[in-house]
């Protein structure tokens, strides 16, 4: 489905284990408090300055490369043993072990409660499993860590849509172009959305 590719298909795709985050050791275990402070700091300074260029750029192709960075941002954990977690979550999902893959994630969450990836990963799930209720509380503990999660937001969306929500639905989908503009899939659902919504009010 072209809609959920955001919500998901992505997901999957930037959280994939690589091998270089894989030999990683935890950054809590190897790093003092200052020197994760500064790393903290500086991912969060490539974001700030990554949702700048998204928000900037009018060329698709360009914007979804700089969605690309994002989610590499996003999915790095600091953490080897949730790097390896997410990594099987991923295999069980593809595999469509959902029960596996929530063992794994709810062992994610617990251990790395911080980690917007990990909360967004299991609201992925939760939703293939057409828990939406579950999903979204996932999605909104993924944008209480993240504000600017396009793919939690595109989720959100596809909720409303899907139970009949339509204003509230639109709005997601309006959140998400104001933070990533040239998402195709969103300029569609507000198009389509807001001519629903207007044939309704006539």
């Amino acid at each position: 489905m072209r809609i959920l590719s955001a919500f998901c298909g992505a997901v999957f795709i930037a959280a994939a284990l690589s091998p270089a985050s894989a030999a990683e050791p935890a950054a809590t275990a190897t790093e003092k408090p200052a020197e994760a402070t500064a790393a903290n700091t500086s991912a969060e300074n490539r974001l700030d300055a990554l949702f700048v260029e998204l928000k900037r750029e009018r060329n698709e192709k360009a914007a979804e490369r700089i969605a690309g960075r994002i989610w590499e941002e996003w999915s790095r954990s600091g953490s080897a043993s949730i790097d390896l977690m997410m990594g099987w979550s991923k295999t069980a999902m593809d595999s469509k072990k959902f029960d596996v893959a929530l063992d794994f994630l709810d062992q994610v969450v617990t251990m790395k409660p911080a980690y917007a990836e990990g909360w967004n990963r299991r609201a992925t799930l939760h939703f293939m499993m057409q828990n939406y209720a579950k999903s979204m509380s996932d999605i909104n503990q993924t944008l209480q860590i993240e504000p600017r999660h396009f793919g939690a937001l595109s989720g959100m969306g596809q909720i409303m849509k899907d139970t009949g929500r339509e204003e509230l639905a639109l709005q997601a989908w309006q959140r998400v172009l104001d933070i990533y503009p040239m998402m195709r899939s969103a300029q569609n659902e507000v198009a389509t959305l807001s001519e629903e919504l207007a044939g309704e009010g006539i």
